[in-house]
């Protein structure tokens, strides 16, 4: 594979090598930026980390000093289709470089587009779950700008027709952030391509290009500026996230780069209708980099108001550097004009019909804040609500649980308690796990009807997590079936009695905290069989003296 080598960007060379990249250009390091933040120079003090609760207290201070913030996002869904939009060229996170390309998606002459239609399907779908209107035809534009990575000098989009727009998205903020419904406008979804990738050298002196990924289809969200902290930024990317696997059209895995959110951020006096300057800010990978990023944003453009020089806020694009905890200049940001934008001559019209579109509408799943009101409507707690619905994997599990005869709550407690620690624990998802729903409802109704205890239940659920199985044959094989005979635990609770005298008399003495010592012997006696109701019950009838 060729590699070109540009010194100062006018003195071209040309040689060979076998690492399959394209070299750019040639240059000094630059002052304040580069596009990778383990590049970033800065003098100085790195800041340590601001939780999200930090961020959350900063952000509402900020209202409190006469300023708030406007904040919009443009999120870029990578969708997940077999080959890339105009090309038949696959795409695979971390092939070598350059290794799935072809002349149409390099940009070659002569070399002409053809629509992926599974990218149009994605397109409608996540379109009607953010409640937008749907074109019945849109079409295709070139959006021209040079970069090292867009091999063809242009990138393939839609401006004045998108395939979707004026939409709304709705989400629950988490009770630990304030809680509270929400409710943010979509300005529109439309269709694109992605560019390539640069990879730059740790000296900053060349950058090496990847094709790999010039081609692949995006879907761009662009968002109504209706957010007005780093928290509700954050919760509405989220939120785009769950939406995207819901509906299967791409992974949303932030740190391959399969969803990146670009936030335009402004600050003006409450009570202003106009808008202030907006600066882009990239380069986060996080959920709570871009709350953090946000928050700095507004603490940055609130001083400068403060110290009367507003003049100095420009349109502009900024990274976030996540080990200093600021953002740094970029670029200048480009207009509408820079763009010159003009309809794709190589391409047709998208034009849909009603019956597409039902059959699209028939085929979605349910959604994220569906299932959050339906999870609502079951007398579950709002911090059960989120918890479930967030990940489409676990409400699947729960659902299906519920449909085997369990009781809301308690499967709730359950999957949310020792189910997701054990996940956590050994970094496993709830689909990877032996455990079914099926045996956990059995698990449920055998505490329920007394054939175990709670602390029993504990353990068969370990044993089925890591080994599958029946909680019905875990209860026989290891004869777990709980003591429910009052004379058997009376027997137990009588030994334990005469076995520790010198603790009976400390109790009847005044020292009444030990009842939880006998309960505890008593269980320990009866290998946790002893049901926990009629123990407590014979144990306190003991205690007191009553024969």
């Amino acid at each position: 594979m060729a590699l070109t080598l540009l010194r100062g960007i006018r003195t071209p060379t040309l040689f060979r090598t076998n690492v399959g990249l394209f070299c750019t250009a040639r240059h000094p390091p630059l002052a304040h930026f580069t596009t990778r933040a383990g590049g970033m120079q800065t003098t100085e003090p790195k800041a340590a980390p601001k939780s999200i609760q930090q961020a959350t207290k900063e952000a509402a201070e900020h209202k409190t000093r006469g300023f708030e913030a406007v904040i919009g996002i443009e999120t870029h869904v990578q969708l997940s289709t077999i080959t890339k939009a105009f090309c038949s060229c696959p795409y695979n996170y971390g092939s070598q470089p350059n290794s799935t390309v072809c002349p149409t998606c390099m940009g070659h002459p002569g070399t002409l587009p053809v629509l992926n239609a599974k990218v149009v399907d994605c397109a409608v779908k996540l379109g009607l779950a953010l409640n937008c209107e749907i074109s019945m035809t849109s079409k295709f534009d070139r959006k021209q700008y040079f970069y090292p990575d867009l091999p063809k000098g242009y990138q393939i989009s839609q401006f004045d027709i998108p395939i979707a727009e004026k939409g709304y998205l709705d989400l629950d903020l988490p009770v630990e952030f304030g809680g509270g419904h929400r409710r943010f406008g979509i300005t529109r979804v439309h269709m694109e391509e992605d560019a390539g990738k640069l990879l730059h050298s740790e000296s900053g002196s060349y950058s090496q290009v990847d094709l790999n990924r010039a081609g692949v289809p995006l879907l761009e969200i662009v968002s109504e500026p209706d957010m007005r902290t780093g928290i509700e930024a954050a919760e509405y990317g989220a939120e785009i996230q769950r939406l995207v696997r819901y509906l299967g059209v791409g992974n949303g895995n932030m740190q391959e780069g399969s969803l990146r959110c670009d936030v335009n951020v402004s600050v003006r006096p409450i009570g202003q209708p106009e808008f202030g300057t907006k600066v882009e800010v990239k380069n986060m990978n996080s959920f709570s980099e871009i709350s953090r990023a946000i928050d700095y944003e507004i603490s940055r453009q609130i001083l400068l108001h403060k110290e009367s020089q507003a003049d100095q806020i420009v349109q502009e694009t900024r990274l976030w550097d996540e080990s200093s905890q600021k953002t740094f200049t970029m670029r200048k940001k480009e207009g509408l004009a820079d763009y010159r934008y003009f309809p794709e001559p190589d391409l047709p019209e998208v034009v849909l019909t009603s019956e597409y579109i039902d059959e699209i509408r028939n085929s979605m799943p349910e959604l994220p804040e569906a299932k959050r009101r339906r999870y609502e409507n079951m007398g579950l707690s709002m911090q059960d609500v989120i918890f479930l619905a967030n990940d489409d994997n676990v409400a699947h599990f729960f659902d299906a649980t519920l449909e085997r005869g369990a009781d809301a709550k308690l499967a709730a407690n359950w999957i949310m308690g020792d189910i997701t620690a054990y996940l956590k624990n050994e970094k496993l998802s709830i689909d990877e796990i032996k455990l079914t729903p099926l045996e956990l409802s059995e698990l449920i109704a055998s505490i329920k009807n007394g054939t175990i205890n709670g602390k029993i239940g504990k353990e068969i659920l370990v044993e089925l997590i890591a080994k599958g199985g029946t909680v019905k044959s875990v209860i026989e094989e290891k004869d777990l079936v709980q003591i429910a005979d009052p004379a058997a635990i009376e027997a137990i609770v009588d030994q334990v009695l005469a076995d520790n005298p010198k603790q009976l008399e400390q109790y009847r003495a005044g020292k009444t905290k030990l009842q939880g010592f006998f309960a505890g012997q008593v269980m320990k006696a009866s290998k946790g069989k002893a049901s926990p109701v009629l123990l407590n019950k014979i144990l306190a009838e003991k205690l007191k003296g009553n024969q």
